[in-house]
């Protein structure tokens, strides 16, 4: 590979500093670009357009792991910088393994930044879009070329004409009892299915290590800054682009504490499913145990439901009703609660995806 193109972020923080004395612009842009395809040369083409040098970063093969799932990056990062400098419109690339371009940005400061036409100003990193804002650099989002991207070329290769095992995501933010016992009906058959991500708020949280002593990948989604609840746009974004990279079929929440909602909701339509611990539309929301039992409710249970853009306000599929006993505690009644729902759960994935 030629040496003017591969460069460290001090060689390009260089040409910067050179171009910007000559009053011309350095352009920057960064992803995964793992499985080259028109979509990108056209992106990269008209990135070049709007300054005097463009520069790509690209994550390394451990921060493609981290965000896309196993078995990406299909092509290795030296691969995947060969084919970049073979472009015309591309000068310069450096590989950077963080999860997030901060560093590239902060270390290069470009005139330009620019990012996909999926992505909008709200989408963008918190933590990337406040440096840009700091440093004063002009962010451009550019055109998006329809059914162009890497997961619609990694469907294509992967079609052979036979019967496609449905892939499961499991989000949630606690312990990670109902993921187990999904994880643990899937493994026998009930649903014929396979879980191949665990996704959580909470780094550290129990979820994540059920996951992992399962092998399965576990994922931190950084919900972002906003307040209650809810998901930024750019946490979306993410959760939406892993999801579709690694051909998933059904969301099943198990105890995930956030709202979901577009373009997550529209992507996945009728294929989002929660559990919640009460008989809706009885105590939707928090401490659903914890309010029966204060209202003095003679039975509870748990349902499982479609997930829609409200708190707990999805379309019922199934209820379980559990009675609650003279003594209950929150910590008694949701044990047996919990034992329901690990019989129910994994059997409305079944029928869900039998109907699909």
């Amino acid at each position: 590979m030629s040496e003017r193109y591969l460069t460290t972020l001090e060689e390009v923080a260089t040409l910067r500093d050179e171009l910007s004395k000559r009053g011309k612009k350095l352009v920057l842009t960064n992803g995964v670009f793992d499985v080259l395809h028109v979509g990108h040369v056209r992106y990269l083409k008209e990135a070049a357009t709007l300054g005097d040098a463009l520069v790509v970063a690209i994550n390394g093969d451990a921060s493609v792991r981290e965000l896309k799932g196993p078995g990406r990056p299909v092509n290795s990062a030296e691969d995947r910088a060969e084919m970049l400098c073979a472009l015309e419109c591309v000068d310069r690339v450096v590989v950077f393994e963080e999860r997030r371009a901060s560093g590239v940005i902060e270390a290069i400061r470009p005139q330009v930044y620019c990012k996909g036409g999926d992505y909008t100003p709200d989408s963008l990193i918190d933590e990337e879009k406040a440096i840009l804002d700091r440093l004063g650099v002009e962010i451009r989002l550019l055109s998006l070329v329809p059914r162009k991207s890497t997961s619609a070329t990694l469907a294509k290769l992967a079609g052979d004409g036979g019967e496609k095992t449905p892939r499961i995501a499991i989000l949630g933010s606690g312990k990670g009892s109902n993921a187990r016992a999904i994880i643990e009906a899937a493994r026998e058959g009930r649903p014929c299915a396979e879980v191949v991500v665990v996704m959580s708020d909470v780094p550290g949280s129990g979820i994540l290590k059920v996951a992992e002593s399962y092998g399965i990948p576990a994922l931190v989604i950084d919900p972002g800054t906003d307040k209650g609840g809810r998901l930024t746009d750019a946490a979306l974004k993410e959760m939406l682009d892993r999801l579709k990279s690694l051909g998933v079929d059904l969301i099943a929440c198990a105890g995930f504490m956030r709202i979901l909602r577009d373009p997550l909701l529209s992507a996945f339509s009728g294929r989002i499913l929660n559990i919640h611990p009460s008989l809706l539309p009885q105590y939707p929301g928090r401490n659903a145990v914890a309010r029966s039992l204060e209202a003095g409710e003679k039975e509870t249970g748990c349902t499982v439901h479609l997930v829609d853009a409200g708190v707990d306000t999805g379309r019922i599929l199934k209820q379980d009703r559990v009675e609650i006993r003279e003594g209950d505690t929150a910590e008694s009644l949701t044990a047996r609660i919990h034992e329901a729902e690990h019989r129910m759960y994994a059997q409305v994935i079944a029928e869900v995806l039998g109907a699909g």
